[in-house]
């Protein structure tokens, strides 16, 4: 064991480093954002989503320069994805955000969690890579919740700047679910 620590010391100090920290930090805060969202308290989900936001970079610079771990690195998407969809599902509940949109963002993220089951169980080897759409689609996902955010908490805002970014969500989300299922239909 490292260090000659026992081992479960070893193990726990293996899972705990502040990177891990962080994460799980931010996996918390969803529930949090949630809440607020719920209660109409707008401005202070803003400031939450920026700080998760700030999070992700500072937990992420922490795993390159110290070292991650195999925990880190599946619990960083996850906080990250739980987040999203739960801001996309929250802000159509009080009607901030088209429902459909939210529809269409989660079906996108379940059809994805599902065909990577399915080819697990079927016993084919999955391999998870980021597409480029993929990664685009979040960075339009994440500006929209945050305009979103921003313009309902403070007022702030560009006329019209949430519409074409739901538009944009809406086809990203559907050139990346439709890659996504493409790729797997060619082994990929």
């Amino acid at each position: 064991m490292p260090d000659g620590l026992p081992p479960n010391r070893a193990t726990t100090a293996r899972l705990v480093n502040p990177a891990n920290i962080i994460t799980f930090g931010r996996l918390c805060a969803v529930p949090l954002a949630f809440w607020m969202v719920l209660v109409h308290r707008i401005d202070d989900a803003f400031l939450l989503f920026v700080a998760a936001g700030v999070s992700d970079a500072l937990d992420g610079w922490l795993a390159r320069r110290y070292g991650g771990n195999a925990i880190g690195a599946l619990m960083d998407p996850v906080a990250d994805k739980a987040l999203l969809v739960t801001m996309y599902i929250t802000l159509a509940t009080v009607g901030a955000l088209p429902a459909w949109l939210a529809i269409l963002v989660v079906f996108r993220d379940l059809l994805i969690v599902g065909g990577i089951c399915v080819l697990a169980v079927l016993g084919h080897a999955v391999t998870i890579r980021p597409l480029y759409i993929s990664k685009l689609n979040t960075v339009v996902q994440i500006l929209l919740i945050g305009v979103t955010l921003l313009q309902g908490g403070f007022g702030f805002g560009i006329p019209g700047l949430a519409d074409v970014l739901t538009w944009c969500v809406m086809a990203t989300t559907l050139a990346s679910g439709a890659t996504y299922v493409w790729k797997a239909a060619r082994g990929e």
